[in-house]
């Protein structure tokens, strides 16, 4: 089958701006150029030809297709424009911008802009020859080590961004999914004396009162992450040995920069193009900015941690799971006091069969395999989604452990949840159902239900389109050859 370029581009265009299948927007294309042809004063013989197949084809649609068509155009030319903004909206758009700009600070926006080009500058230096070095670069070039290092130096937005390579080995090459996953809980780390201390003291009353309520704290942190270092402790008064999240100096002014900005940038691309408003795009900005920033207060994750440790034990569960004990005394918004569990990351797998042999012999039981863990961890994790009011947002293997003393997975790190609406849930339990049946309509309805069409929205018409497009996916082969040409393009599917 040989598409003309302008029939090409047509063709895509309709797809892409009005969410149609393939096959119909093909037909319409092949309508809109009936009449084309039917004005060509002269052609050559394989022009003509060509002409006489998409002839052939558009005089298989029907009358149905010059009314849809007639749709689309019409769609098109009513669509919503920056010039149809109102007044009401221009105002709001500037209140919005401004507020943003007040909420991140007046020295957020220059002091994050020194940040950024002092991690480029520091970045390239380890890069670039120098005469110190007799012109040669102090590490060897690697751009997946690169591109982490800068990351780290940009701060917690950017160690979150890592975060979530290392987490989509599917979406990024392995090297850089392997490098990024130093972003877990490896980050570079800060000076204790200078940086971490100075918050614990100023958190928990002073110097004296670290005195008073530990008998000793570990300067080395056990690890270091986007937002805070932990640290080990034992605890004067019962000799409990714990450890201390704390929060990172000057993080809450670097977040509020990059996230605002963040925001505002959805919100002002949404404006100028208000067909994006259907991504919800700005929405999707707010979410971002409100989670991320709901994790610098340490006693809404203790809060968390604790309903986490009741789901548990509800679900009977605890044989299996665990998550660290809270200390509520020695906890405050930047300082999160918690049960030391003692265990590997689940990205160490030689260390996790070694646990699992020896966990599983004390126990005459059959070892289980690191898959049937890793199950066992979304198990619970897929039950805590369907049962409690919210969820952990932030699953990568940096928050989960296997314990030393008896194999089981410990959840942590719960600053970032989720929240799933009833109403949407419902609909996914709808759709999934409907998959199975092979359902259109209910398909569409499910759909519609969760927000994922506009407002108004003809639910046959939806339907016969989704039947469309799946008919269209089972029939897909795995080879597919593109073929493109000066004068034009064709596809085939072998």
């Amino acid at each position: 089958m040989r598409i003309l370029p302008s029939s090409l581009t047509l063709l895509l265009s309709l797809c892409i701006s009005n969410n149609l299948p393939v096959s119909e927007s093909f037909a319409l294309v092949q309508q809109q150029r009936s009449h084309t042809i039917g004005r060509t004063t002269s052609t050559s013989p394989t022009t003509l030809k060509q002409q006489q197949q998409v002839v052939t084809l558009s005089a298989s649609s029907s009358s149905s297709s010059n009314s849809r068509l007639d749709d689309l155009l019409k769609n098109q030319r009513n669509k919503k424009t920056v010039s149809d903004r109102t007044i009401d909206e221009w105002r709001a758009l500037v209140q919005n911008v401004v507020t943003a700009i007040m909420e991140a600070g007046p020295r957020a926006g220059p002091a994050r802009t020194l940040q950024a080009t002092r991690a480029v500058s520091d970045t390239l230096q380890e890069y670039i020859p120098t005469l110190q070095n007799g012109f040669r670069p102090k590490s060897k070039f690697e751009p997946a080590v690169a591109l982490r290092q800068l990351f780290e130096r940009l701060g917690a937005t950017y160690i979150k961004l890592g975060q979530f390579v290392a987490s989509s080995p599917t979406l990024f090459p392995a090297e850089y999914v392997t490098e990024f996953q130093k972003c877990l809980d490896q980050t570079e780390k800060l000076d204790w004396d200078t940086k971490i201390r100075p918050i614990l003291e100023k958190e928990l009353g002073g110097s004296a009162a670290l005195t008073r309520l530990f008998s000793s704290i570990d300067s080395k942190p056990l690890a270091s992450a986007s937002i805070a270092q932990v640290h080990k402790a034992v605890l004067r008064e019962t000799g409990e040995t714990v450890v201390l999240k704390i929060q990172k100096p000057g993080i809450d002014e670097l977040l509020k920069a990059d996230l605002g900005f963040l925001k505002i940038s959805s919100e002002i691309l949404e404006f100028v193009q208000p067909d994006w408003e259907r991504t919800s795009l700005k929405d999707i900005g707010g979410d971002i900015q409100r989670s991320m920033l709901e994790e610098l207060d340490f006693q809404k994750e203790a809060q968390n941690l604790e309903e986490f440790r009741q789901f548990l034990q509800d679900q009977q569960l605890t044989s299996v799971a665990t998550a660290p004990r809270v200390f509520p005394a020695y906890t405050t918004k930047k300082v999160l006091c918690m049960e030391f569990l003692d265990g590997v990351s689940l990205l160490d797998t030689d260390a996790m069969s070694d646990i699992l042999a020896k966990t599983s012999s004390n126990s005459n039981n059959i070892a289980p395999s690191l898959e049937s863990t890793i199950v066992t961890a979304l198990n619970v994790w897929t039950t805590s989604v369907q049962t409690m009011p919210w969820f952990h947002a932030d699953v990568h293997a940096g928050n989960l452990l296997l314990l030393k003393n008896d194999g089981r997975v410990g959840f942590l790190d719960f600053g970032i949840v989720g929240r799933v609406s009833p109403k949407t849930f419902n609909a996914v339990q709808e759709l999934s159902l409907a998959l199975t049946v092979g359902d259109y309509t209910a398909m569409a309805e499910a759909l519609a239900n969760m927000g994922a069409t506009s407002d108004e929205v003809n639910i046959p018409k939806f339907a016969s389109d989704l039947e469309q497009v799946m008919g269209k996916l089972m029939s897909v082969q795995p080879d597919v050859l593109l073929d493109t040409t000066q004068d034009m393009a064709s596809m085939s599917v072998d």
